[in-house]
């Protein structure tokens, strides 16, 4: 079992910066890609963001490449996402998830509750 804390969403203004971290506890945390998703009101939950155990591997949506940065750090069981340049569009419930590089749901078998994220005009 992994457990999963999301943290650090808030409300922001356009073009400001959050940083989202994401802790986890659990034997199996050990060697778990990480990945981010979120959900908007009445849309369907999306991909945002993962990365590999080592970290050597990170992928991203198109819609958040070049504007957040997907990091880990193994040492203090903890994922982050750090977001720049927020647009309106971002404004999402932001849930981190544990299991293999994928940008597919059911390759995720932990999820977190988590965090929302809102970015005014």
């Amino acid at each position: 079992q992994v457990q999963l804390e999301e943290s650090g969403g808030g409300s922001v203004q356009a073009g400001g910066s959050l940083r989202l971290s994401c802790a986890a506890s659990g034997r199996t945390w050990s060697g778990a890609a990480m990945g981010w998703f979120r959900q908007a009101p009445g849309k369907e939950r999306e991909f945002v963001a993962s990365i590999s155990w080592r970290g050597s591997r990170t992928y991203y949506a198109d819609s958040v490449k070049g504007r957040f940065t997907i990091s880990r750090d193994n040492a203090k069981n903890t994922v982050y996402l750090q977001m720049n340049s927020l647009k309106p569009e971002d404004t999402a419930v932001y849930y981190c998830a544990a299991g293999d590089v994928s940008p597919r749901e059911n390759e995720y078998a932990y999820w977190g509750q988590g965090t929302q994220v809102t970015v005014s005009s």
